[in-house]
């Protein structure tokens, strides 16, 4: 099809906007996904937090209506199966993860396509391009040809808010999961829009469970049954998404140089803004990667010599438009990332596209036809750190000072607490995914049982990943120390509660669920709670806990300082300081600033937590005051 000519009636492919009131507002990209959904009638969200797809459940927790349900869930699998159940009885759902998060929430999902949903349900990865904030650059586009599931790919704020209503239209219709799947320059951008009114959301009635084993309950037959409906669903959908409005074809424009470029997402707004509108070869944007639109990418290669993929991550559309010229036997160069002409990862850009189409197109690059932007100052080099007063960085050094001159191993977990590798703490010696430290410290052990093992692990990860870890370790004897860095929030991703907090996102209050309550249910006998920030106190219980044999736990204790506002600032007094910088080189606190052969602290970010005071060896530093803490009395947790 060409510009949008559909003989499907897709729900935007006709403005809804003429029998709906609306209005406009400026919104982010994720808040434009929240109510999207909300204007598609969800009924559940559920979701765990993870830069870029945080918002989306926010906005949903602030603009909703009193019927719509949602929570942060402990992770993404226990998200994925709330969301399904909720599908299962009739209800619109939608869960939200980031692109990491749906590993964990892939074995749920695999066999979710198997059984089918009733209520449409929108499963919504935020992709990390870069990464800007992620372990890996894993492509959802690829997760969602491997588990068969439809897939949506937004181009930009305005789309993303009308394609995930099209999502849940489409899902409902299939009664099948829908990938949502957006880059962090649509989730993070901003765009003024037209969203329908409040009032006029759509109403989702919900019929609730129906009790069908033969429909509900997957075993062997019923999943090779399914298999092949899928399959067969699949193979029409593609047809169908020839005709959805926002797959389309831009004709060229000018002189034909028999050339195409076929894009996606956030690098078509990229490609257009390059493209001179009266002059540019003729142009493909795929916005469902999954099921390929093969009709409408045949009609595109016809009469064409080459085609330009600009795409981020996997070469998704490269590949299927190879696949298209085989089985039609078209006699077109695919050209893109598998050819070299696309970089092969990291976030694309403007101007790397722009040097791309120049190379394509046969064209001058910008710089050297004369139009080259002055070059922008060097930036200074800014490494991310440990705020000023966070306490994980207490808890780091107390750690380091008790196990100095032993043979150690530092498992690191993902949080605000991976900052903990910068030097001068240097107290990450492994970080993989959430959790694994704890299971990457048995595997050490059980190969150098000479090496004392820790285990970092935030409160937050604890409660989504670290529990099983933990059983995993006492059930298989092994020799080590977990260290819960609880500081009562979920910090690195925006503060959100979780099961500690005693707080959830419909605004309810909970009892909160003890850490050590569970370590002691594990059968952990040696438990210790201690407040990082007393840190002579602190480097006494590390050393006596990690001497203890088998599984032992210590639970630093103490609020983010974000959150937690400043009792006192400390101050230096210039006539005590000798300028030893001991301070500075021990901690690596921001707040504190070498100046004129001395230190001085900047008030600015100072928390007063008191840590430069007791770590300073000529009692320079004082004033501070730390948030008092009412926690156990050490040595008798026990």
């Amino acid at each position: 099809m060409v510009n949008g000519a559909a003989h499907r009636v897709w729900p935007f492919c006709m403005s809804r906007g003429m029998y709906m009131h609306t209005h406009t507002e400026f919104l982010m990209g994720n808040e434009a996904i929240a109510l999207g959904a909300l204007a598609a009638g969800v009924n559940v969200v559920a979701g765990y937090p993870g830069t870029p797809s945080t918002e989306v459940l926010e906005t949903v927790a602030k603009r909703r209506k009193d019927d719509v349900y949602v929570e942060w869930s402990i992770n993404e699998k226990a998200a994925m199966e709330v969301a399904a159940g909720a599908a299962y009885a009739g209800a619109r759902a939608m869960v939200t993860m980031k692109q990491v998060g749906l590993n964990v929430a892939s074995d749920p999902l695999m066999s979710l396509e198997y059984i089918g949903v009733k209520g449409g349900m929108v499963v919504m990865v935020a992709d990390d391009p870069g990464p800007i904030s992620s372990q890996t650059e894993q492509d959802t586009r690829t997760f969602a040809q491997f588990s068969k599931l439809p897939c949506f790919d937004p181009s930009s704020v305005a789309e993303a808010y009308e394609m995930v209503q099209d999502a849940f239209d489409l899902s409902e219709r299939l009664g099948t999961p829908v990938i949502f799947r957006a880059t962090t320059r649509v989730d993070h951008g901003y765009e003024s829009i037209e969203v329908i009114d409040a009032d006029e959301w759509k109403q989702h009635p919900v019929e609730g469970f129906i009790k069908d084993p033969s429909r509900w309950v997957i075993f062997p037959r019923l999943s090779v049954i399914n298999h092949a409906k899928i399959e067969a669903r699949n193979a029409e959908l593609s047809d169908e998404f020839s005709d959805y409005c926002r797959n389309f074809i831009v004709p060229e424009a000018g002189e034909d140089k028999r050339l195409g470029i076929a894009t996606h997402g956030i690098n078509y707004a990229y490609v257009r803004e390059i493209l001179d509108e009266t002059h540019h070869p003729r142009l493909m944007r795929v916005a469902t990667p999954f099921p390929f639109p093969e009709r409408s990418a045949v009609e595109f290669l016809q009469g064409l010599d080459e085609v330009l993929c600009v795409e981020e991550l996997d070469p998704v559309v490269e590949r299927a438009l190879i696949a298209v010229c085989g089985k039609y036997h078209l006699d077109v160069k695919i050209r893109g990332k598998l050819t070299g002409d696309i970089k092969p990862a990291g976030e694309n850009t403007v101007e790397s596209v722009g040097a791309a189409l120049a190379a394509f197109m046969g064209e001058a690059p910008a710089e050297e036809a004369g139009v080259s932007a002055p070059e922008p100052p060097q930036l200074p080099v800014r490494p991310p750190v440990l705020c000023a007063g966070c306490p994980h960085r207490a808890s780091f050094y107390a750690v380091k000072r008790a196990m100095k001159g032993r043979k150690t191993l530092f498992c690191g977990d993902i949080g605000c607490y991976t900052l903990g590798n910068a030097a001068p703490l240097d107290m990450v010696d492994t970080c993989l995914c959430m959790g694994a430290g704890i299971n990457i410290a048995q595997g050490v052990f059980h190969v150098e049982p000479d090496t004392k093992c820790f285990a970092f692990v935030g409160d937050s990860t604890f409660f989504a990943s670290g529990i099983t870890g933990t059983i995993n370790a006492f059930y298989n004897q092994a020799d080590m120390t977990l260290v819960v860095l609880d500081n009562s929030t979920t910090a690195m991703t925006g503060h959100q509660p979780h099961p500690g907090t005693g707080r959830t996102m419909m605004g309810e209050v909970v009892e909160k669920v003890s850490i050590e309550a569970i370590l002691r249910a594990i059968g952990l006998t040696c438990v210790e709670t201690v407040d990082p920030l007393d840190h002579e106190l602190a480097v006494e219980t590390v050393r006596r806990v990690a001497d203890e044999p088998g599984v032992k736990a210590i639970i630093f204790k103490s609020p983010c300082v974000v959150l937690a506002k400043p009792q006192a600032r400390s101050v230096v007094d210039p006539d005590k300081c000798v300028g030893c910088q001991r301070c500075v080189k021990q901690l690596g606190c921001p707040g504190l600033v070498p100046k004129d052969g001395k230190v001085v602290i900047d008030e600015s970010l100072c928390t007063g937590c008191t840590l430069c005071e007791q770590v300073c060896p000529f009692d320079a530093i004082s004033g501070g005051q730390r948030i008092a803490m009412d926690l156990p009395q050490a040595g008798g947790a026990r």
